[in-house]
């Protein structure tokens, strides 16, 4: 399975990335709901990754009644396989995806001290890391290479 390159399509933010994620999300076959927009609101609001915890607590202050993390958790989930959000694996938090329906292999730059998270899109590591895959004889489904240490504002 090839990645996707992104650099046509345009980044979205704000109501442009929500009605992009909707379009996207509706395109592949699922409904979109408002559970879901408002959990994908939730998370696009965030700059840094965000837990399910996180957007659960936000919702259920906003909705005035408990949202399970569990309800999140699938929807995030679904997302992920949808290419509207993508995980940062060590911190078990997501961030939303601006080229919504755009595959990405994430590339994550993880500070330790401030929890910042930076996609960083580069075909030829996707390319290398889905070759080395391929060449043992693993079919890749989501390459997930994060490097952890110091952002710049930290260091």
């Amino acid at each position: 399975m090839a990645s996707q390159h992104h650099h046509s399509h345009e980044e979205h933010s704000g109501e442009a990335l929500i009605e992009a994620a909707r379009v996207s999300l509706t395109e592949s076959g699922e409904q979109w709901t408002s559970m879901r927009e408002a959990v994908f609101t939730e998370l696009a609001r965030h700059e840094r990754p965000a837990s399910a915890y996180d957007i659960a607590d936000n919702l259920s202050r906003a909705r005035g009644k408990r949202v399970a993390p569990n309800s999140i958790y699938r929807i995030l989930d679904l997302f992920v396989a949808n290419n509207l959000a993508l995980r940062v694996e060590s911190a078990n938090a997501f961030l939303a995806n601006t080229h919504p329906g755009c595959e990405h292999d994430c590339i994550f730059m993880v500070c330790d001290e401030c929890g910042e998270a930076n996609h960083v899109d580069d075909e030829s590591i996707s390319s290398k890391v889905r070759t080395l895959a391929d060449s043992r004889g693993f079919r890749t489904v989501r390459p997930v290479i994060e490097i952890r240490g110091l952002c710049r504002a930290c260091a």
